[in-house]
C-alpha cells in the first residue's frame, strides 16, 4: 500500500507534471484544477493526500462518497468535492447535497431534476455535460451531434449552471483528437471548462486546453480491489 511519504511525492510529481503541461500550451499553472480521484481509496491514503495540501476530490458514487466525505467536509472548510461518475436522477439530491460540482450531466431528465433540487435546497452547483465523443454504445454521454441542443436547452429551457463539457475517450483511442475536438466544441458553445484527461495522459490533455483533470492511480497507487 502506497504510504503518506510516497502519496506526497506522487503528488508533488503530479503538480510538477501539470505546470510543465501548461506552459509548453502557452497557459498560466493555476488555471488547471487537479482533481484527486479517491474512489476505492482507503482512509489511509485519503489522509495522506489531504496532509499533503490536496482539497480538490472526485468521487464516482454518491453513496461511497457520502460515508468518506460527509465528516470530513465539516472539519475542512476548503474541501471541494467532484461528482465524476454516472448519476441516476434519484440520486440527485444526494448528490446535490455532497458535491460542489457535477461532471456527468448527461440526459434532459437527470438536468430537470438536478435544477429541480437545487431550487428546492436553495445550492446551485456547478455542472458539466459529458461527451461521449467516441460515439460507444455502452459509454454514458451526450452524442457530439446532439451537443449543442442539448448545452442550450439546459441552461436556457431548464436553468442549469453549465460550465463545461466533460469526456471519457475510448480505451482503444488515442486521446489527443478526443480531447481537442471536446475543447473546440466547448470553444464553438462558449463554455469556460473542459474536464478530460487522467493519469495515463493528463498532460496531454492540459496542452489541448484542459482545465479539469481527473487523476487517480498517478497520486494514490493502484486501487485495492473490493473484496
Amino acid at each position: 500500500m502506497s504510504t503518506g511519504r510516497e502519496i506526497s511525492d506522487n503528488l508533488s510529481h503530479v503538480r510538477a507534471q501539470i505546470a510543465s503541461a501548461a506552459i509548453d500550451g502557452d497557459r498560466n499553472p493555476s488555471t488547471v484544477c487537479l482533481i484527486g480521484v479517491s474512489k476505492q481509496q482507503p482512509d489511509q491514503r485519503i489522509e495522506a493526500a489531504l496532509s499533503a495540501g490536496l482539497r480538490v476530490f472526485g468521487e464516482n458514487r454518491v453513496q461511497e462518497a457520502e460515508a468518506r466525505w460527509l465528516l470530513r467536509q465539516k472539519q475542512i472548510p476548503d474541501l471541494e468535492l467532484h461528482l465524476i461518475g454516472p448519476l441516476q436522477s434519484n440520486k440527485a439530491r444526494s448528490a446535490v447535497r455532497l458535491f460542489d460540482v457535477i461532471h456527468t450531466v448527461d440526459r434532459l431528465r437527470l438536468a430537470e431534476a438536478l435544477y429541480r433540487v437545487m431550487t428546492e435546497e436553495g445550492v446551485f452547483r456547478s455542472c458539466f455535460v459529458q461527451i461521449n465523443t467516441g460515439q460507444e454504445k455502452q459509454k454514458a454521454g451526450i452524442r457530439p451531434d446532439e451537443t449543442e441542443r442539448f448545452v442550450k436547452t439546459c441552461i436556457q429551457e431548464i436553468g442549469l449552471n453549465i460550465v463545461g463539457l466533460m469526456c471519457i475517450p475510448p480505451a482503444e483511442d488515442a486521446p489527443a483528437p478526443h480531447f481537442a475536438f471536446l475543447k473546440k466544441m466547448a470553444d464553438q458553445l462558449h463554455l469556460p471548462n473542459v474536464s478530460m484527461g487522467m493519469s495515463a495522459d493528463y498532460p496531454a490533455a492540459i496542452e489541448l486546453g484542459a482545465t479539469h483533470v481527473r487523476v487517480g492511480s498517478a497520486i494514490f497507487g493502484a486501487r485495492t480491489p473490493k473484496p
